[in-house]
């Protein structure tokens, strides 16, 4: 992590549990070179495990909205132990640098991906996308779709219409908003009803979940994503998409609720809905084990 700034690694040395501990020492950047800036973006990612052949396809998992790879931390090992598997900090988001007046977008996030996926990997892969990560992984299937052999989205968005409200975010309305975000109570709050179980939202789970919060332009990249409208609803291109798909629901999701898996299910062609019972928005983290066997079964 010596590419972070002080207040990022100094955040970093209150984690506690080994496993929050053991992904950030595995940290790595890459510069990935885009068409929207001449600037070359430092890109985080983790990349664990190993190929069994040439033939095998990687694994990249997509976090979701105002979070980090490290919402990987209990599933990326499991997967590791028999796939090559990548996570990365989408653009705008995470630990990737942010850059002073560039917006941040859904367009922007895709393209930024497809050149890391370039830079680091360069095969065809199994994209997981979790929350909003989902919808940047419906989004990347649908352009690219020799590139992504199977999709696996994760109590997943990009079913609802998106909201133009933030467009209407002015000073010092866009500051107030991410301020609010920044609480440490509403923070907390977040995360206890993103679990079934509370007991998940540890003091470690806590710092996971702020770090890229010290990121310089945290705010400014935040405000830039809601004033572009975000992800908005894939309903009417989901048809299109030719990947097999898993699709990896808490039964107990209390961020997204659970309606919106049944209507993935009845318009994706192909597509298996397997139901993580006890869990809420994030399976991945609260029931990492049986997740992970459900991916494993489906690759």
């Amino acid at each position: 992590m010596s590419n972070l700034p002080p207040e990022v690694i100094k955040l970093r040395s209150q984690l506690t549990e080994s496993i929050s501990i053991d992904l950030a020492d595995k940290i790595q950047f890459c510069l990935v070179s885009t068409s929207f800036t001449s600037e070359l973006i430092l890109t985080s990612y983790v990349s664990e495990g190993l190929a069994k052949n040439e033939q095998d396809s990687p694994i990249l998992l997509l976090h979701g909205f105002d979070s980090s790879l490290f919402e990987f931390r209990r599933l990326l090992p499991k997967l590791a132990s028999s796939h090559q598997t990548f996570a990365m900090d989408l653009f705008g988001f995470g630990l990737t640098e942010r850059f002073p007046n560039l917006q941040v977008s859904p367009e922007f996030i895709k393209e930024h991906l497809y050149y890391f996926w370039k830079t680091a990997i360069a095969k065809p892969i199994i994209l997981v996308g979790a929350s909003m990560g989902g919808a940047a992984a419906i989004d990347f299937a649908l352009t690219y779709p020799d590139v992504v052999k199977k999709l696996i989205l994760i109590g997943s968005a990009g079913m609802r219409k998106g909201t133009s409200a933030g467009k209407f975010l002015i000073p010092p309305l866009d500051r107030m908003a991410t301020d609010f975000l920044r609480s440490p109570k509403v923070r907390r709050d977040v995360s206890i009803r993103a679990y079934a179980d509370s007991s998940f939202v540890t003091p470690d789970a806590e710092v996971c979940a702020s770090l890229h919060l010290a990121m310089p332009r945290w705010s400014e990249s935040l405000i830039s994503f809601t004033k572009s409208g975000g992800y908005g609803s894939f309903a009417k291109q989901l048809a299109y998409l030719k990947q097999d798909t898993l699709i990896l629901w808490g039964d107990r999701d209390r961020i997204l609720g659970t309606k919106d898996a049944a209507k993935f299910q009845s318009i994706i062609p192909n597509n298996k809905l397997v139901w993580i019972e006890n869990s809420g928005h994030v399976p991945h983290l609260e029931r990492s084990a049986i997740t992970a066997q459900e991916i494993l079964k489906f690759i």
